[in-house]
């Protein structure tokens, strides 16, 4: 099993960022404390990956998880969202006990 995955979706979406910022289509997430439910979810493009990295990939595009975060996010896939109330990456992650209305927060 695979401890994250992206959605094709995602993948789209990252690689056109990438594209438009000249930057490998690498996407790290990472967890960090705080938030309005205790931990928070972060994105950022990456320029490599970390020997300690856990990784997935989608139609070539990377998906990188810090060791430390992995284990808060373990079996989660990460999408892509477009919505009403905007566009976002959004972290279906099956360990979160609770979560917060607007969705970048969770508890474990």
């Amino acid at each position: 099993m695979t401890d994250v995955t992206l959605s094709a979706a995602a993948a789209a979406r990252v690689a056109a960022i990438a594209e438009k910022q000249a930057k490998p289509a690498i996407l790290r997430l990472s967890v960090e404390g705080g938030g309005c439910s205790g931990f928070q979810y972060r994105f950022g493009l990456a320029d490599s990956v970390d020997a300690d990295d856990s990784v997935a990939e989608t139609d070539g595009v990377t998906l990188v998880v810090d060791s430390v975060s992995i284990d808060l996010v373990r079996g989660s896939e990460v999408d892509f969202v477009e919505s009403l109330g905007g566009a976002a990456f959004r972290v279906t992650n099956p360990q979160a006990a609770s979560g917060c209305g607007c969705g970048t927060s969770f508890a474990v």
